[in-house]
């Protein structure tokens, strides 16, 4: 096959198995897992296989005229370079690894089916983002994605937690779709095309009209899909839905979705000076807000989907200085690390019975009971705290090596402005990264208590996958020497003073996290046995399959209590509880437009019953009456008929008679 007819059938796979699996879930159950897992295998194979047949080397880029427009043509396009082919192969693998996990980790839900098949077509409607060379086209796997985390965040709708985090992710990812689709349209209207290599190359021949609103119309939307400030409120609810959920749209899909338009469209941005400023700006934002909100988190998962937005900001951050390099690898590493760490919170969520870091904290023996998900999860946290020789070490020097040489004015184009919000900010997320890596670490596999309940042995699939994934996390940053043939020629080893400061501050925050805790737990020690009620009996008879899918607490109550040991709570001091509901920014979202979006729909709904409405009853009520009053009239006597014509004729000709004489006058 050739390189073209691969990459075709890369999107396509996964969007035939999701096809295949609506229709076949309910008539042919027994083939539900197969045509979830093997259409995606072999999409992540064929994935590689274009990688290594484009191999860093020019662009192929193919197309044909979908549809003719009478303006603009829309063109089903194929571009694929090295960004392309590597964040494909990325997609690829943790979308495997993610069906395979679900085989275990859903392996007794009902709904597994349709589950199933909407994270393949999550799957290819991603892929075609990846590889698609024209924007409209792209604009439908955005679109797609939106709706399928519309239905996979609300997987277990019984819940409301679930309903509201999938209405939610829906509605604020689409207040960013708005004006991303009028900067598409702009964009167009400006270079003539919705081609991509076109609009890269009218913007270095002849500029861009208007650089800066549309720019910031496409940031718009781009802060939606990839959780930036100040749309970034729905990731962290998003956690409602299962864990392989999670896992996927935080390490390959729909939040990389944004970066990896800022990164094809980079020239479009950098045309504009204050809009690299205000990227810059809203990576700095993130990425502090992000970390701060992270120590303060209770439920395992938040703190990773906090995380997730942090290291996003990261990539946004690379881009604002100009550097699509670092931003494309600190993108792969952090797919490979973060999935690893999802899928991990699964597993250990499937032991302890609970999301609770407080619960976690008060059981003993969590280590011992998940061995596969300890050593695996210690090293993803490490990658996450950017330690060497890590995957995330070497991405994340990237990204601050890029910010420094910014700061000098190197960078043509880039103002130093944005380098030094880019570099301070990261370093002081490093520090944030490190401390809440080390509290979740901590609170996990050093909790001090009862021993923590046996669920069963973890299935087998869903410590493979760990495995898996273990290697990109622990290695991949080894392959920096090599990457930049697949990107823009830049260097990506770490450079010298960042290294040494970023790690330095890293080995700081875990250790000052690390003293603050052995303080508080020899606090904590001291407390009365009557303060803290430990109730394992609190759920009695609850599976392990119901433990998964309600996320039921094992210990009752016990997961809403402080916990005395978190050194959380010390480090952050009074911000702790402002940073524990995210800096209150779903309060002020819910002052500023949800409360007058529902006085509105209120008054629209007033307006439809008390007026509106009248109108359309008084349109049934009047010829009712009408009828009524005829009716009445209608006696049948026949003598009446002939009195009412002789006295109407009357009416008449005295009319006529009055007409005739006030004309003749």
């Amino acid at each position: 096959m050739t390189l073209t007819t691969t990459a075709v059938l890369v999107p396509l796979l996964p969007f035939l198995g999701a096809a295949a699996g609506l229709l076949l879930g309910r008539s042919a159950p027994g083939f539900v897992r197969p045509l979830a897992v093997l259409p995606t295998l072999a999409a992540a194979a064929l994935a590689i296989v274009v990688a290594v047949e484009q191999g860093g080397g020019p662009a192929t880029d193919v197309a044909t005229r979908l549809t003719p427009t009478g303006s603009i043509p829309i063109d089903l396009a194929l571009h694929i370079d090295g960004f392309a082919a590597l964040i494909a192969v990325v997609v690829g693998v943790v979308a495997t690894c993610v069906q395979i996990y679900s085989t275990g980790y859903l392996r007794d839900d009902p709904r597994y089916p349709s589950y199933a098949a909407l994270v393949s077509l999550f799957t290819s409607a991603m892929l075609l983002v990846v590889y698609t060379g024209d924007l409209m086209v792209l604009l439908v796997g955005w679109e797609i994605m939106g709706i399928c985390s519309y239905f996979l965040v609300g997987h277990y709708w019984e819940t409301e937690a679930a309903r509201a985090a999938s209405l939610k992710a829906f509605l604020v990812t689409k207040l960013g779709d708005v004006p991303f689709l009028f900067g598409i349209f702009a964009l167009a209207a400006d270079t003539g095309t919705f081609r991509i290599t076109g609009i890269l190359g009218s913007v270095a021949r002849d500029g861009l009209d208007h650089p800066t609103l549309i720019a910031l119309l496409l940031l718009a939307g781009v802060a939606g899909k990839s959780a930036q400030f100040p749309l970034h409120t729905w990731l962290p609810d998003a956690m409602a839905g299962p864990t392989p959920v999670s896992a996927l749209i935080h390490a390959a899909t729909m939040v990389a979705a944004g970066v990896y338009v800022v990164a094809r469209l980079l020239p479009v941005f950098a045309a504009s000076a204050a809009a690299m400023v205000v990227l810059a700006v809203m990576a700095a934002i993130t990425m502090v807000g992000s970390g701060l909100a992270a120590l303060a988190q209770d439920d395992i998962k938040r703190v990773l989907a906090y995380s997730t937005v942090g290291q996003l900001g990261y990539m946004t951050g690379a881009l604002a200085v100009g550097d699509r390099g670092a931003a494309v690898f600190h993108l792969l590493s952090h797919g490979a690390f973060k999935a690893l760490l999802f899928l991990g919170a699964g597993v250990i969520i499937h032991a302890a019975g609970t999301n609770s870091l407080a619960a976690m904290s008060r059981m003993s023996g969590l280590a011992r009971r998940v061995p596969d998900a300890f050593w695996t999860m210690t090293v993803a946290l490490l990658a996450l705290a950017a330690i060497p020789p890590f995957a995330g070490f070497f991405s994340k020097e990237a990204v601050l090596g890029a910010a420094e040489h910014a700061t000098t004015g190197a960078e043509h184009g880039i103002p130093g402005a944005a380098g030094w919000t880019v570099l301070i900010s990261g370093l002081l997320t490093a520090l944030l990264t490190a401390g809440y890596a080390t509290r979740l670490w901590l609170l996990v596999f050093q909790g001090k208590g009862t021993e923590a309940p046996d669920h069963g042995p973890q299935p087998f699939v869903m410590n493979a996958m760990l495995w898996v994934l273990f290697i990109p996390s622990a290695t991949l940053g080894l392959a920096a020497p090599f990457l930049p043939d697949w990107f823009d020629g830049r260097s990506l080893n770490p450079t010298l003073t960042t290294s040494v400061l970023g790690t330095g501050i890293a080995l700081v925050g875990g250790l000052v996290t690390y003293a603050t805790w052995r303080h508080t737990t020899a606090l904590a020690a001291r407390t009365p046995i009557g303060a803290v009620v430990v109730a394992p009996d609190a759920a009695p008879g609850l599976s392990e399959e119901t433990a998964i899918a309600t996320h039921a607490p094992v210990y009752g109550n016990i997961a809403g209590a402080a916990d005395p040991a978190d050194p959380g709570r010390l480090l952050l001091g009074p911000l702790h509880r402002h940073a524990a509901v995210g800096f209150h920014l779903d309060a002020v979202y819910t002052v500023l437009f949800v409360r007058p979006t529902r006085a509105a729909a209120r008054l629209v709904a007033f307006l439809d019953r008390e007026v509106v409405d009248t109108y359309v009853r008084g349109a049934g009520t009047a010829p009712r009456w009408l009828g009524a009053a005829v009716r009445r009239a209608q006696t049948g006597n026949v003598q009446t008929y002939l009195g009412a014509l002789l006295a109407g004729s009357l009416v008449l000709a005295v009319a006529a008679v009055l007409v005739a004489t006030g004309t003749g006058a």
